[in-house]
């Protein structure tokens, strides 16, 4: 079995990863893949098996032997190649001992070239003659034994067990003497019933060893824009059970220019089912609260969740003039003066995962600016408390969310002009909120979070389940015919 097959399938296995309950200890973010899952992957893992066994070139073999009436004959078989592999039956299985594929029953169909050279006293000068043949081999049975384990924070992949067995075995000859076959039965068979077992092999043990690299060359962090990383090393070692494989990775955001040390966020004893409701999905991801609180501490931190503001939909509401009834003392001191709008978040926003939604809690600070002469003058700061809950959905591989305005409160924090009426603010600040402060936060939530998936391969009719402090997307994987066409366009373009 050639490496892309390992490559593609096993990273299935090891990336995302229902009849199961597993602690997390330190990991926020937990994929499992279930029984339903483990049939797609060893399904497709055959068809890509095959894919690259068919055409696979056997090496050449050679042997002499003595034929009663001819001599001392020496046969070469060349050209050996596999046309046609079918499967009867296949079976994946987890557990304790790794995971363990078995393909059982297979027939396959070789071509060979053969040529044969015969001395003897009776003819000093020799015969030699050629020709081309078919072998079909039946009840060929391939199995591996793999297992998966963490190495600070890099997932390791070992070849516990693997081999290939070849079944009956029987050969048709294009031409020749009778002779010929016999002897290629009696002298021939077990050479390619052996060579067919050692390429498979072979193959093997060359996939596992490039995936294993492929593995050690995955990043423990990702970089997600100028601002944060994504901590992607993973936690603990996979979990194996009867029915489902389960992993772990750290999953919380780190500011770039931090040093990437394990943060202050703590689970006691958390666990996390994976139950879809009932449904019988592929593969569950569940993503913890503290992920998105520590996105929230990131932003915050590096002074992303500022804006000034000096358009609006309304523009009569940044000049002094609109609020000469609100704020007389603003119109008197700065008369049909310019504004606007300094927006800053107190505090981070506060992320809380419920058994129905997400909900958040966002402090806002509005400082109002008069623009005078080339000069910004603050003149009055109103704090804002927003009550919000958020939806979520799943677009592409991506889970990305809505703010919706539950309530808000305001209050005055400081003021240069005088005492402020609150109640006559609170219009324009539900105008300011709705117009500027939520499509503005809706605008960076709309580019989403990536879910853990391979190249070339999307969720399909996804559901997303809540049970409080997890978020979770239960989903099946499809093929993405258009990534592939994409990369065949480019593998073209390149070649």
């Amino acid at each position: 079995m050639a490496p892309s097959i390992f490559l593609s399938v096993l990273c299935l296995l090891s990336v995302l990863t229902c009849g199961y309950v597993q602690p997390l200890e330190d990991g926020f973010i937990s994929g499992v893949i279930s029984d339903k899952g483990l049939e797609y992957a060893k399904e497709l893992l055959i068809e890509k098996g095959i894919a690259s066994i068919v055409m696979l070139q056997l090496p050449e073999i050679e042997n002499s032997a003595q034929v009663s009436l001819v001599g001392n004959a020496k046969v070469v078989l060349s050209n050996i190649t596999i046309t046609d592999v079918q499967v009867n039956s296949s079976s994946v299985k987890t557990g304790e001992n790794g995971i363990v594929l078995v393909v059982s029953g297979s027939i396959v169909n070789l071509s060979m070239r053969w040529r044969y050279t015969v001395s003897s006293w009776l003819i000093p000068i020799g015969i030699s003659d050629k020709g081309t043949a078919s072998v079909k081999v039946t009840g060929m049975q391939v199995g591996l034994t793999i297992n998966l384990r963490n190495q600070e924070g890099t997932l390791k992949l070992s070849l516990l067990d693997y081999g290939c067995y070849v079944g009956d075995l029987s050969i048709k000859l294009d031409g020749g003497a009778s002779w010929l076959y016999q002897l290629l039965v009696d002298a021939f068979e077990g050479n390619i019933a052996s060579a067919v077992e050692e390429g498979i092999s072979e193959k093997i043990k060359e996939g596992i060893m490039k995936l294993d690299n492929f593995l050690d060359s995955l990043p423990k962090n990702v970089s997600l824009d100028k601002t944060a990383t994504l901590n992607v090393s993973f936690v603990g070692n996979p979990v194996l059970s009867s029915s489902s494989i389960a992993i772990a990775i750290n999953g919380l955001f780190t500011e770039k220019k931090e040093v990437l040390l394990p943060q202050s966020y703590h689970q006691k004893e958390l666990k996390i089912s994976s139950a879809c409701g009932g449904l019988p999905k592929m593969i569950k991801v569940s993503i913890h609260e503290n992920v998105f609180k520590s996105a929230s501490q990131v932003y915050f931190t590096a002074g992303k969740m500022e804006l000034i503001v000096d358009e609006l939909p309304d523009q009569a509401i940044l000049n002094t003039a609109e609020w000469r009834f609100i704020v007389p003392q603003l119109y008197k001191r700065y008369p049909n003066d310019d504004m606007q709008l300094n927006i800053s978040m107190s505090s981070p926003p506060v992320i809380q995962l419920t058994y129905q939604d997400v909900g958040a809690t966002i402090l806002v600070d509005i400082t109002i600016e008069v623009l005078e002469d080339f000069e910004v003058i603050p003149v009055a700061s109103i704090s804002v408390e927003i009550s919000a809950s958020c939806a979520v959905e799943i677009v592409g591989n991506d889970i990305v969310g809505r703010l919706i305005l539950q309530d808000f409160s305001t209050y005055l924090k400081w003021s240069k002009i005088g005492k402020l009426h609150m109640r006559l603010i609170q219009s324009l600040m539900s105008s300011v909120l709705k117009t500027v402060v939520l499509p503005y936060l809706n605008f960076k939530l709309k580019r989403g979070f990536p879910l853990p998936i391979i190249d070339g391969y999307g969720f399909q009719n996804a559901v997303i389940l809540y049970n409080h402090p997890w978020i979770a997307v239960c989903s099946d994987v499809s093929f993405l015919e258009d990534y592939y066409l994409g990369q065949q366009s480019f593998s073209a373009y390149v070649s």
